[in-house]
């Protein structure tokens, strides 16, 4: 089959059609040309005011399977990466059980095979996600784990998270890991601020991420290797990252789309759709995590995609789980920064920024390459309600309301998904 995109704007600070309007021929899984000229195919995509980009790559998402299937599985969870424009999705280790053997890993890959989204299997660190004893990482790499994080859980544990980073220097492998002190955060439910006092919950205080940022990097220093922060999400960690960066640590970050949209005062109506970990801090941590964006403190955006079943998101506040779906919101959320973020400034954060950091092939808009982009129209309307929601959960803020962004056409290889 082929496809010709007439008419759509590069999105490619690799490429050497950047910010170029082109005409794209797709045969069999190729781009056969990039020019101005018009060509016959079998599909052909009016793309005049259009964006096309490298495929998307989300860093962080959960499919919650095996386990937990009734939120998310690898099936709707594929379905849902496509049609969102991710052509790639590592998946955090957080399932029933845990990621940790080579079965797992296994489980995992071949479930997926055969889906246009390509799924890179994060495995855990240690056991159970429990921080006590460490996974056999070099059986896990070898069968395919793109990282090892222990996901949702942090850490805690020193002389683990030492061991590991030397450990997975064996492999130049890399370990990912969401800074908090839990003993700092235990009962809270959001942010620690003005908003948590007159809500009445208890805050979980922006300085559990700190403390932790400080001592991974003191250990990184000591050990090696390569660490990566998931999730962070106030202005000191900002702060710590940029100076840890200038010193010529191997360190690289990550934030969450709704950290860059939301903050705490966005719960003052107790709504549980906001209720994430680490919680929305205030408008000052916000404007820091944009600004870290734009400097290139912070090399990735994550739709942290977690999916919840009414039963875990309908109670009150504090007793509601945490999580936010993320990836069918994640070009309309991006697009409503416009006057803060262009797509510009954030396309290598979806795209050549976290397959460089989990060290896959490029993917550049060129002649002759392999197809793997996805193409967006920032002009569409729609509204994202049950029929539009391609996830198994509901469990998002946006839920109900009219979006502006869309995407038109997610291909990888041979294997294409269009919008109707």
């Amino acid at each position: 089959m082929s496809i010709f995109i007439r008419e759509a704007k590069v999105l490619d600070p690799q490429s050497s059609h950047h910010n170029k309007v082109v005409n794209i021929l797709i045969k069999e899984g190729k781009i056969i040309s990039i020019d101005q000229k018009e060509h016959r195919a079998d599909t052909v995509i009016d793309a005049n005011g259009q964006y096309v980009m490298p495929g998307l790559f989300d860093m962080k998402a959960n499919f919650c399977d095996p386990g937990f299937e009734h939120k998310e599985d690898i099936h709707s969870g594929c379905q849902l990466a496509a049609a969102s424009g991710f052509t790639g999705v590592a998946l955090i280790p957080n399932t029933d059980p845990v990621v940790q053997t080579k079965s797992h890993i296994e489980y995992t890959k071949s479930k997926s095979r055969d889906y246009l989204t390509d799924v890179y299997p994060i495995a855990a660190v240690t056991l159970d996600a429990k921080g006590e004893d460490l996974t056999e990482m070099i059986d896990l790499h070898e069968a395919g784990a793109i990282a090892f994080s222990d996901g949702e859980q942090p850490m805690w544990h020193t002389d683990i998270m030492l061991k590991s980073l030397i450990y997975l220097q064996k492999f130049d492998g890399l370990l990912i890991n969401q800074p908090e002190d839990k003993l700092l955060t235990r009962f809270g439910s959001m942010n620690e601020g003005i908003v948590s006092t007159g809500l009445g919950l208890k805050g979980m205080p922006a300085l559990a991420e700190h403390l932790m940022i400080k001592r991974d990097l003191d250990i990184l220093a000591y050990s090696g290797g390569r660490l990566h922060f998931s999730n962070i999400s106030s202005k000191e960690s900002v702060k710590l990252i940029k100076q840890a960066k200038k010193k010529g640590l191997n360190v690289t970050c990550d934030v969450s789309i709704h950290h860059l949209i939301h903050t705490d005062a966005d719960l003052e109506d107790y709504d549980s759709n906001y209720k994430i970990n680490p919680p929305l801090r205030e408008e000052k941590d916000r404007k820091a995590l944009i600004k870290g964006l734009k400097e290139g403190i912070i090399d990735v955006i994550v739709s942290a995609h977690s999916p919840q079943d009414e039963e875990s998101k309908k109670l009150e506040y504090d007793l509601a789980e945490n999580g936010i779906l993320g990836l069918q919101t994640m070009i309309p959320a991006l697009l409503s920064l416009s006057e803060e973020l262009e797509p510009a400034e954030w396309v290598s954060k979806l795209t050549s920024a976290p397959r460089e950091i989990l060290k896959l092939p490029k993917v550049i808009l060129e002649e002759n390459s392999t197809t793997n982009l996805t193409l967006m129209n920032p002009q569409t309307s729609w509204v994202y309600d049950k029929d539009s929601n391609l996830s198994q959960s509901v469990n998002s803020p946006w839920f109900g309301q009219e979006l502006t962004g869309k995407i038109t056409a997610t291909i990888n290889g041979t294997k294409e998904h269009l919008s109707e």
